[in-house]
Parts: C-alpha cells; structure tokens; sequence
C-alpha cells in the first residue's frame, strides 16, 4: 500500500535560504513527490510531525495546506483500496491533479477562511467571508429583473443571513459546496463584470471594489501555488486587469478642533462620555488603533509607560504616558478589580480568553463608538466625519513635517519607512501652499 509524507526537499534552494516542503508517495521502494508550494528554512521543518514550526511566521497556514495536499492524496488511495483496485504511483499523481483541478474558487475561499479563523484571525476571516459572498451574489444574482428589483432581493438575502446566530458556520458550508464558479471562469470578461456589479447592485466605493480585486487576485495566485490552476489562466497583471490604488484624502482634526473635544462638558459616566475618553486616549497615543485601545489592560502599564502588542503587526510598543492620558486613566482605576482587567468598560464581559469573544465584542463596539463620535462631531461644530481611526489622522496632521519620519515611523509602528512617508505626506502641505500663494499673490 502507497505511504504518505510530508518532507523538506533540500536539493533545491530559493535565493533567500529556503527549501520547499513536498508530499512524498512511497509504494514498492518506488517515489513521487507533489509540490505543496510552501517553503521554509531548515530550523523551521519539524521531520517527524512533518510539520513547519517556530519560527516560522505562518504555522497554521502552512501546516493547514500541507494537511490538505496529504488528505488529497489519501483519498486517492483509500478510494483504490476500497473498490479494490490497485493504482501506480503515476495512476495516483495523475488522479490528485485531476481532482484538485475541480476545485471551486468557493471551495479553496472558504479553506483560506477557516485557516484564517483557526489561526485567531477573526477580523480576517470574516473579511474574506464578505468578499466571497460578494462574488456569489453576482454569480447568482437574476439579470432578468428589473434592477432595482434585484438589488431589493440582494439585500433581503443578505439581512437574511445576518440574523442566523450561526451565520458565520452556515455561510462558510454552504460557500464550500458551491460549484458555481471555477478558476478557469475568472477572466478578464469575469473581473470586468464583477466590477460593474459591485458598483452598480451593491454601491461600492472605488476603493472596495479595489479591495475586491485584491482578493481576488490572492485567491488566484494561492491557486496557482498549489497547481489548481494553470499560471498561463492568471488574469491580472500585464496579460489582463491592472489594479490601481487609489489613495483618497486623509484628513484630520486641527489642534484647535481637539481642544474643542477635551472641553466639550459631558455626564461623567454616559456612553458619550466614554466615547469621547476612548478617542482622546487613542490620539493621545499617536493614533493608537481602536481595537489597541480596548484591548488594554491595567497590566499594560508600568513604570510610568505603556506596553502593549500592535493587533495588526505583532509589534511590541512602549511609550511614556502623557499627562492627559493618565487623567482619563485615573477615571477608571475605581472601576479596576484585578492587575488583568480591562481598563475601559467594552470588553468588561468578555472572556480574555476567548479570542473570538473578545474579538466580537471589540467589533461591537467600535460601532458603537463611531455611532457616539457622530453626535460629539456635530455638539463641537466640526464638520469633518469623526471615526474612531481619524485619531490617527489628527496626529499626523498635527504633527505635519515637525516631527522626523523616522520618529513618526517608529510612533506608527510602520515596517517600511515608504509607508511612514507616504502617509505622513497626506497632512504636509505648507510648502505647496506657500508655492500656490507665491504666484497668486505675485
């Protein structure tokens, strides 16, 4: 009977170090090896639970393909076994590339989504999970209606689905079973009718249906990785749909705006309240992202700074506490019952250890907040759209060119100081006005 294994092939090298991980058949002191498409260096592959590991950046991902391509082969032979019938090793390669050739891109979506959620990757997963659905409505959606009358039924179906208390479990089975679309389908023609339908049903901004596309093109080149589809088949790039990013405005608070916020005169205690300590603290922080700002305990802070793990990035952060943050801090140590609780009241009921509840709640009540940062907008005055993540932009456009990127990278916790760069150059403007002002008033 044919064995299977996972194996590092180390007699082939990439130019950064690594090896790529092979499924290995055995049958009669005779092999054949099936590339997985995965890669790692030496001091990541564990041979004997075949398996990658630290420190490796990806290990559920990785582990989760190389479980895949094993279980693919096994259904070849326990297939043959049970019809009793006895295959070649070139009968059973032949046989595992022709199935995963009729893989749907429904069904390789939705095993990229529950290896995101297996991972913790919830926001991910559920990102990814919107997407998809997007591309089954338009494969399903009836041309035939009016319409407007199709749109009506786009959203009924979708608000449908938001009430099942197992939305997330049911959506991603029935994804998984749907045959509706193959790889070989996504072309050009595909991509350019995809686009026009999310504009046109689904009223999507240019930058989401951008998003889309990204996804799209992820999805295809994971394909292609693991021989689902043909790399002459991609549609993107120079042979097909170029994708353009566009960067809109980033516009943020002035100091004089800010100074609105700290002086609004609020009830200590109301939801409004909150609101509004939980942006300030964010700013206060150089934009710390909302989710950063929720998830914070009272064992975060030491010795007069602030040490916490970026959720986007895994980066370790630590700042000195600014004055005006510790006074919101002291707001609520009354309410601190253990060194590990939550410092604001959002996540008061959930489980820390539970990433998924924690996560849940977290989304909750980020919507809540933006619902509140809309009220506190309009009792200040300011006329420009208050989120949660406009902190970020009111740092950066109060911090203009007087601070040195690199500083600002180093608050940002960007990886690439372009990044740093590119973001910061949204809130300097002076010496392009000054330009402007010169020959107008010349």
């Amino acid at each position: 009977m044919a064995k299977v294994r996972a194996i590092l092939w180390t007699y082939d090298q990439t130019k950064d170090g690594k090896y790529p991980i092979k499924i290995r058949i055995s049958q009669d002191r005779k092999y054949k090896y099936l590339p997985t498409g995965k890669y790692c260096f030496k001091n990541e592959w564990n041979e004997k639970e075949q398996e990658v590991k630290k420190p490796h950046k990806n290990i559920g991902l990785v582990n989760a393909a190389i479980d895949r391509k094993k279980q693919d082969v096994k259904d070849i032979i326990d297939k043959a076994i049970i019809e009793q019938e006895i295959l070649s090793l070139d009968q059973i390669v032949s046989r595992v590339q022709k199935n995963r050739q009729k893989v749907t891109a429904f069904k390789f979506g939705c095993d990229r989504i529950k290896s995101l959620h297996m991972r913790g990757k919830f926001a991910g997963a559920k990102d990814e999970l919107a997407y998809l659905n997007n591309i089954y409505d338009f494969r399903t959606h009836n041309t035939a209606l009016p319409k407007e009358t199709e749109i009506a039924n786009i959203k009924a179906r979708r608000k449908e689905r938001m009430g099942s208390k197992n939305q997330f479990e049911e959506r991603v089975k029935l994804l998984s079973n749907c045959d509706k679309l193959t790889f070989d389908e996504i072309d050009a023609e595909f991509i350019k009718l995809f686009k026009a339908f999310c504009e046109g049903y689904l009223g999507h901004a240019t930058k989401t249906v951008t998003n889309q596309l990204i996804y799209l093109r992820t999805l295809f080149n994971e394909a292609i990785k693991q021989g689902i589809v043909k790399e002459e088949r991609y549609p993107f790039g120079s042979r097909g749909e170029k994708i353009r990013h566009t960067a809109g405005n980033k516009i943020g608070l002035t100091k004089e705006e800010v100074k609105r916020l700290e002086d609004l005169e609020l009830d200590k205690g109301s939801a409004i309240w909150h609101t509004r300590n939980v942006w300030l603290f964010s700013f206060y922080f150089a934009g710390m992202r909302i989710a950063d700002v929720l998830k914070l305990q009272w064992s975060d802070f030491m010795d007069g700074r602030l040490y916490y793990t970026m959720n986007k990035n895994d980066k370790p952060v630590s700042l000195a506490i600014p004055e005006k943050a510790q006074n919101i801090l002291s707001f609520y140590a009354s309410d601190k019952k253990s060194h590990t609780d939550f410092v604001f009241p959002y996540l008061k009921k959930a489980d820390p250890k539970n990433e998924e509840d924690v996560f849940t709640k977290t989304r909750t009540a980020t919507k809540l907040l933006n619902k509140y940062l809309k009220r506190i907008a309009d009792q200040c005055g300011i006329q420009k759209k208050l989120t949660n993540h406009i902190a970020r932009h009111t740092f950066g456009n109060i911090a203009g060119d007087s601070i040195h990127p690199l500083m600002l990278q180093k608050l940002y916790r960007h990886t690439d100081l372009k990044t740093t760069l590119n973001y910061q150059a949204n809130f300097i403007n002076k010496e392009a006005d000054d330009a402007l002002m010169s020959v107008i008033n010349s």
